[in-house]
């Protein structure tokens, strides 16, 4: 993270460029370059799936024995604490590069850009795509590339590239995204975060009722203000020597299916207890290295992980500022209804509440945002942004 947060100081103090200009009342003002969000899309999936869908599941454990509840009870213990109520899956004839691209058609026309003027696509995934049926992840090309492709963008020079990072990707291709703008190698950057997790969950392991399907994107510009506005800092960490395969691809839980065909599967007390512990103090890291403090935040983007460790989080960062608040209205949650769309939930909330379309939620001028997230790596990325 400090090297990071030293290498993006670095190319901000030689890409500063200030200038001056007089403003309307005849003084001059200092001008400063400033990532600013120009457009937001996002797509939720047509096939809303509740939970009374997984009452016929055969749920396993580990070992391939059955759960000793009935699915009902199951179902009930889940949903209290994850919140989930239903989920969003894609269409059979969607996969991961149309959810994309559809995604960021719609950032594109809500930033006013033409598409061939971009210069960085970025996409934030995971499993590649993965056909209807199929449990084969193709990732090459690049879902980038394919997206570049399906969006009819001709221009050579606009850059397309993935993120693998776990659920963190679409926040780690906006933290590269900053680093090429404010190094003069771009201007313009779409940063899109897709998966269509529903095509590689185990069927028989209860984690599967977690995880979605969906997309979000957003623009990013440099631009030239004297209001000190944009990305503001940020914090970027990777815990790998005992939490790296807290989230891994492994076999089936019921033992008479294909042993080498690969599932997802996730250690979720581990995962909790490491999100617990880690994720508040990355996230006043990244606050500390945008000079901001918690109070001054109006609305915290979170990953959707589960609602219980998401408010865990949340009110544990409160806590290191000894701080009360009422976590509903500083921190939006879609998981109740959309799921866990892994790399899609950040910028799809995002996109909901800035368009005001998500349960009175608004974002207003001058307000500073933190995103945050956390997942598969283990990973965790945050950042802080003023409207």
């Amino acid at each position: 993270m400090l090297r990071l947060n030293y290498l993006l100081y670095w190319i901000f103090i030689l890409n500063r460029k200030s200038t001056h200009h007089s403003n309307e009342k005849g003084t001059f003002a200092t001008m400063k370059s400033a990532i600013i969000i120009t457009g937001t899309g996002s797509v939720i999936p047509d096939v809303a799936v509740p939970n009374n869908a997984f009452l016929n599941h055969k749920f396993l454990d580990e070992s391939g024995n059955r759960i000793g509840y009935e699915n009902d009870v199951i179902i009930q213990k889940f949903q209290k604490i994850t919140e989930i109520t239903e989920r969003r899956y894609a269409r059979p004839d969607q996969t991961s590069k149309d959810l994309a691209a559809e995604a960021g058609l719609k950032a594109l026309k809500d930033a006013g850009w033409n598409k061939e003027d971009l210069d960085l696509l970025i996409v934030g995934q995971n499993f590649g795509d993965i056909e209807i049926g199929s449990r084969v992840m193709e990732q090459m090309p690049s879902i980038a590339s394919r997206v570049k492709h399906i969006m009819e963008i001709e221009n050579p020079n606009v850059v397309a590239f993935d993120v693998l990072a776990g659920c963190p990707g679409w926040i780690q291709g906006v933290i590269i995204a900053e680093a090429y703008l404010r190094s003069g190698m771009a201007k313009r950057a779409l940063v899109i975060g897709t998966e269509t997790l529903s095509r590689m969950v185990d069927k028989h392991d209860r984690d599967s009722m977690i995880f979605s399907d969906g997309a979000g994107a957003a623009c990013f510009e440099l631009q030239m203000t004297e209001l000190d506005k944009g990305i503001l800092g940020r914090a970027a960490l990777s815990y790998t020597k005992n939490e790296a395969y807290f989230l891994k691809s492994n076999p089936s839980n019921n033992p008479k299916l294909d042993r080498k065909e690969r599932l997802l599967k996730m250690k979720g007390r581990k995962i909790y207890e490491f999100a617990i512990s880690k994720v508040p103090d990355a996230m006043k890291a990244a606050l500390d290295n945008a000079g901001v403090h918690l109070s001054e935040v109006k609305k915290i983007f979170m990953h959707q992980a589960n609602a219980k460790l998401d408010h865990s989080v949340g009110e544990r960062l409160f806590k290191l500022y000894d701080i009360e608040t009422n976590l509903d209205e500083v921190m939006p949650m879609s998981i109740q209804w959309l799921g866990n769309s892994s790399v899609a939930t950040v910028p799809t909330l995002f996109d909901l509440v800035r368009k005001e379309e998500y349960m009175g939620h608004k974002i207003e001028e001058g307000d500073i945002l933190l995103f945050a997230s956390v997942g598969a790596g283990m990973n965790i990325n945050a950042f802080v942004y003023r409207v």
